[in-house]
């Protein structure tokens, strides 16, 4: 009897520490054909390493965003377009991560892809890496936008994560279709609640996010 309590304890632990807080989903139960590749679960990034805090590829958001990028992903399959995110709620374990990677200065093996013209110790100062990240307070997401049949993502101009002024919304150096590729992310994502940011092509926060001041800390997984 004192065994199958211990197990019934042990389980009912495990259940508990599986549940998201309060407020949040898994974004596949929301919107089940979305297409999902966290790269901080892969080597497939700038650090060229998998981050801390990511133990799968299950892009958790709050339920507001959640819902907010349903309405996105259906106005985009009337154009037999889709979404693919690349990060969305991301752990303070994870930002951590971050912050000691950058302050490495000699580990650059990803550098030649993601920020070739950027110094390593500037990457603070000019806001592509923080302490704090709106990631954190799971609202924020990171995505562009793919071909619903082949699910080849359109051409916006730069890769994810390139650090530099090829990703800046308001970059003109780009070709045209680029351009209007950049414009009708901006124009979908907005229309549904989100705001971008400037240096960011494929980075959005949703407005009225409901946690704007906590940074949370839980994994992904």
């Amino acid at each position: 009897m004192k065994n199958k309590i211990l197990v019934l304890l042990c389980f009912v632990g495990l259940s508990a520490f599986a549940q998201l807080p309060k407020g949040f989903v898994y974004v596949k139960d929301v919107i089940p054909d979305l297409e999902v590749e966290l790269r901080y679960n892969t080597t497939n990034n700038f650090l060229g390493k998998h981050v801390e805090g990511y133990h799968t590829n299950r892009l958790i958001l709050t339920k507001n965003a959640a819902e907010a990028l349903k309405l996105v992903q259906e106005e985009l399959l009337q154009q037999n377009l889709c979404l693919k995110v690349y990060d969305g709620y991301r752990p303070q374990e994870a930002v951590n991560h971050f912050v000691k990677w950058a302050k490495k200065l000699d580990d650059t093996v990803n550098k030649s892809v993601y920020y070739p013209k950027e110094k390593k110790r500037n990457l603070f100062k000019n806001g592509y890496i923080a302490s704090k990240s709106g990631h954190s307070r799971g609202s924020t997401v990171d995505l562009t936008i793919i071909d619903a049949n082949t699910g080849i993502p359109i051409d916006m101009g730069s890769p994810f994560d390139f650090f530099g002024q090829q990703s800046w919304v308001s970059y003109n150096k780009i070709t045209k279709d680029q351009h209007a590729n950049r414009m009708l992310l901006q124009r979908v994502m907005q229309k549904h609640g989100f705001r971008s940011y400037s240096k960011e092509w494929w980075h959005f926060t949703l407005r009225g996010e409901p946690f704007p001041k906590t940074y949370f800390d839980f994994p992904v997984k």
